[in-house]
């Protein structure tokens, strides 16, 4: 299916090195920014206390969270819980000199004052440690992917693609997670998946392309490296608009409509899908090419036939 078909080709590798310049300045500043400015890291990573209420209606996660914020517990996280009349609030680590009692009692004296319907379901405190567990679990699992990635990309097409493809991945994940150090953005487990999402969806963008680059280099024997990679990228615009654009529409509505509990979710997405579309096209194929990239890597050389059949003279 295509919404529109370019005739000629669109020279993408010309500027290749203008838009790496761009991508390795804008990589840069995400690693500056995580560094300087360290990721505010959820409750489920740094431990805290969790309270769960029950409303006799359906409880407004907005006027939940301004009370809370109010009672003195800025950054709160509250999202619905089970049923649209439970709610489960995180709040940070308890203060020195501070019972999980006497605060979970403060935010429920100051929920009861805006509902008297309110009541306590249960409070527990998340430590530290469950924290580090997670934060661990999460960086594991985004290893098992870049290394799954690259070992599924190396067997299907060849080292030189797994490696470009892995490295214009990094580079969408650092950017996400530079723009959450840059704007002091929540960052939770929703957030974590959405990186884990993004790195699939960037790999499935790169994949479209060296299929085609495969592809182009059976059917135009006479083209050059650049050209049969510009004509990859160009003869899949219209999938790649279709295709994000369905998905960036999705994404836009959870952003703008979604609430707080998904805001943070819905940002790494957008952010991961922009950056995906744009490093598969001018990072990943740019690499393969400066890696050496050639026909022979995806087909092998045909050997001539012997014509002596095998006699000896």
């Amino acid at each position: 299916m295509e919404l529109f078909r370019i005739k000629k080709d669109i020279p993408f590798m010309r500027n290749a090195l203008i838009f790496n310049v761009i991508s390795a300045i804008t990589f840069a500043a995400a690693v500056f920014f995580l560094v300087t400015k360290p990721l505010h890291l959820s409750v489920e990573f740094t431990g805290g206390t969790s309270v769960e209420a029950h409303y006799q209606h359906s409880a407004d996660i907005d006027k939940i969270r301004g009370t809370v914020e109010a009672a003195g517990f800025p950054g709160a996280s509250v999202i619905p819980f089970g049923t649209s009349e439970d709610v489960m609030i995180r709040l940070p680590a308890l203060p020195k000199g501070s019972s999980l009692e006497q605060q979970t009692n403060k935010v429920m004296a100051a929920l009861q004052a805006a509902d008297p319907t309110v009541i306590k379901k249960g409070s527990s405190v998340v430590g530290s440690q469950v924290g580090e567990e997670l934060a661990h679990d999460g960086l594991m699992a985004l290893l098992f992917v870049i290394v799954g990635v690259m070992a599924y990309l190396a067997l299907r097409f060849e080292w030189k693609y797994a490696v470009s493809a892995i490295i214009a991945n990094l580079h969408d994940v650092v950017i996400i997670l530079g723009f959450f150090a840059f704007f002091g953005w929540e960052f939770d487990l929703a957030v974590l998946a959405a990186v884990l999402a993004v790195l699939g969806y960037s790999v499935n963008e790169s994949v479209v392309i060296f299929d085609r680059i495969r592809e182009n280099f059976r059917k135009l024997r006479k083209a050059s490296v650049t050209d049969v990679i510009d004509n990859a990228i160009t003869s899949t615009i219209s999938r790649t608009v279709i295709t994000h654009g369905c998905t960036q529409m999705m994404v836009l509505s959870m952003l703008f409509f979604g609430g707080p509990t998904l805001n943070g979710f819905a940002k790494a997405l957008t952010i991961g899908i922009l950056f995906g579309i744009y490093s598969s096209v001018f990072v990943a194929a740019a690499i393969a090419m400066w890696l050496g990239v050639k026909r022979e890597d995806l087909i092998p050389a045909v050997k001539e036939k012997d014509n002596t059949d095998g006699a000896v003279v």
